[in-house]
């Protein structure tokens, strides 16, 4: 199918063009390619917030989603979209980087926007999903946000999910420490604090690690830290390995690969449990926000020592885990 000549947007200062404007990205949901653009420019200010100045590998669809598509792999490169983890060839001179180390030694320069133009021409290339680092570029050793991944087993409802994600923020509470919680996009609950940058990644991993023991504890009916799938005998698994190193979590705006076109949605604690994942899509997104604003806006506002939850790991004499 022919498309129509490329489109011109500006943004801010910077001029993003837009090639193929008219490209089905999710035919479905009668989506285009330049649809996907004015849907991060609409909820600018939050997806910029997710990602400025961080790290952020691109997961980039360039021929959009469809039936049948799928990922290429360390192993399979062959797919329909693929990670960019160094900056494309070609990227304008004002889409600046941060130089990252990964766990095995090799180095890259990854974009770390700095402004919307940056999410603007990434998006232009394809990219649906940003994934930052927990890190900025003044200081790519020590996370300022400590991420907390209620992953759920396969099956499992994010009704399940969401009375762990409650007490999380219950526990969090007693701490001292204020957690904002957001939709994966799927099944799955995040949920954000901004800590001091003082710790290392292998901390910040036995932060979480003892977060999810305590929370093992209290919900023993749903919740697991087992590593490894095949042992897990509960619904929801803490995730403690997302604070590794050159492991990353889909940002708050992101758009999910899937039909229906659904994002990552930032919640307040009051809305967890009346949301839905399918609540919150591309289509409806940019209105809720203009109406709502940014329910993470006050995330960066104040940052929380990891003090308290290192004390709990050093009583139960845990360990940080392995990066896996």
């Amino acid at each position: 199918m022919a498309t129509t000549a490329a489109e011109v947007i500006r943004v801010g200062e910077r001029v993003v063009r837009v090639s193929s404007p008219d490209k089905p990205y999710f035919p479905e949901r009668g989506l285009t390619k330049v649809d996907v653009v004015r849907y991060f420019l609409a909820v600018g200010d939050g997806i910029l917030r997710a990602l400025r100045n961080r790290p952020t590998m691109l997961e980039r669809w360039p021929r959009g989603v469809f039936e049948g598509a799928r990922i290429g792999t360390r192993q399979d490169n062959r797919g329909d979209a693929f990670y960019q983890k160094r900056l494309p060839a070609g990227a304008p001179d004002w889409v600046r980087t941060a130089h990252i180390t990964f766990p095995s030694g090799r180095t890259a320069d990854e974009v770390a926007p700095s402004e919307l133009a940056v999410v603007a021409w990434a998006a232009n290339l394809g990219t649906l999903r940003f994934h930052p680092w927990p890190v900025t570029a003044a200081d790519v050793e020590h996370p300022d946000q400590l991420r907390i991944d209620l992953d759920p087993m396969p099956g499992v409802g994010f009704d399940q999910v969401v009375p762990v994600a409650h007490e999380v923020r219950a526990f969090l509470d007693e701490l001292g420490l204020v957690g904002y919680p957001k939709t994966t996009g799927g099944r799955g609950v995040h949920v954000y604090l901004s800590i001091e940058p003082r710790w290392s990644f292998g901390e910040c991993r036995r932060a979480v690690l003892a977060l999810g023991r305590e929370m093992q504890r209290r919900r023993p009916d749903l919740v697991t830290t087992t590593w490894w799938r095949e042992q897990r005998d509960r619904p929801v698994f803490v995730d403690y390995n997302q604070m590794a190193r050159d492991h990353t979590m889909t940002s708050a705006y992101s758009i999910r690969p899937t039909p229906a076109a659904l994002v990552s949605a930032p919640l307040d604690w009051s809305e967890l449990d009346d949301a839905r994942p399918e609540d919150f899509d591309v289509v409806g997104m940019p209105a809720r926000f203009a109406d709502r604003g940014d329910p993470h806006a006050g995330l960066d506002e104040r940052r929380f020592s990891l003090q308290p939850l290192l004390e709990l790991a050093d009583r139960e004499g845990l360990e940080a885990p392995p990066e896996r």
